[in-house]
């Protein structure tokens, strides 16, 4: 198991802890994990992108691990202007003028909003699933049976009780989607805990929720995101060179569901379908992902 540190640095609204490998004078690529995952899912990437001479920084996304609000008068919120923000100021923060920029799930989202409407800080993009911002406009109208069916967790957790749940069985509800999600991946418990251990943050339920509500209309938003909200319902394009892996096995947002996603962006764009890969490429395809990264670079 490879051995870590973590460091932390402030931004406006965060002390973000984030993990840092691979040589300081190396071209830094920003490494996003999603829900529920944390930085461990990039543990077999890691050494291959340090391998390569690159600097790879993984950070614990808000409500995940060490990471922690400033104050306790901020809102706990998830919603997508929030996590691309988290970005940019966590660029700030570590003086990072452009980095190349590679998640999946939450963080694909969060590196397409930095890659939408700050190109200049971002030398390239993985992005699994294709374009990730949300079309927020577009929330009351369904998909077909079998993808609201997929969706079920969004609706749990858009009740009081899909709170509690989430509250009382946030490893166990965590356990299953990685099943769901993943369902060619026969990953096992130990790593599975190794990741879990993410989820004690104090803050973990309540920027889930606050997500997908967010996200159905069942929620507002913070109002200090609002510019940033109003910039996405534009669902701008964006025009920085894109790898956009999706897992053919992937159990939430089938393959299918990244076809013609190249109207979203302007400049390089390559869809790569992962035969026998599901939700989570960094975990169950290392060497694709990190092929993805450096294919960016060369």
């Amino acid at each position: 198991m490879r051995v870590v540190q973590v460091a932390r640095v402030r931004t406006p609204t965060l002390e973000v802890a984030y993990e840092q490998s691979g040589p300081a004078g190396g071209t830094p690529v920003v490494l996003l994990h999603g829900f529920p995952y944390d930085p461990r899912v990039f543990d077999a990437v890691v050494p291959l992108l340090t391998a390569a001479g690159l600097r790879a920084i993984v950070p614990y996304l808000r409500g995940y691990g060490p990471t922690r609000f400033l104050s306790t008068r901020t809102m706990r919120a998830g919603q997508q202007g929030a996590i691309g923000q988290d970005l940019i100021e966590l660029l700030d923060a570590l003086k990072l003028e452009k980095a190349l920029l590679a998640g999946f799930d939450w963080g694909a989202r969060a590196a397409c909003i930095v890659a939408a409407l700050w190109p200049e800080r971002v030398r390239g993009l993985v992005t699994v699933c294709g374009y990730q911002i949300q079309d927020l406009s577009q929330s009351r109208k369904p998909f077909d049976a079998e993808q609201e069916r997929r969706f079920w967790y969004q609706y749990y957790f858009c009740t009081e009780r899909g709170r509690a749940g989430l509250a009382e069985n946030r490893v166990e509800i965590s356990r299953l989607l990685w099943k769901l999600w993943s369902p060619t991946w026969p990953f096992d418990e130990a790593r599975f805990m190794r990741t879990a251990k993410s989820f004690d943050n104090p803050d973990f339920v309540d920027v889930a929720i606050h997500s997908y509500r967010h996200r159905h209309e069942a929620a507002n938003g913070d109002p200090q995101y609002a510019p940033i909200e109003a910039r996405l319902a534009r669902l701008p394009v964006i025009d920085v060179p894109t790898i956009a892996p999706h897992g053919s096995e992937d159990g939430v947002h089938p393959v299918e569901m990244s076809i013609g996603h190249e109207k979203y962006f302007s400049a390089r764009f390559e869809r790569r379908v992962l035969k026998g890969i599901g939700h989570n490429p960094p975990l169950e395809a290392p060497k694709d992902f990190s092929k993805a990264v450096t294919d960016l670079l060369s």
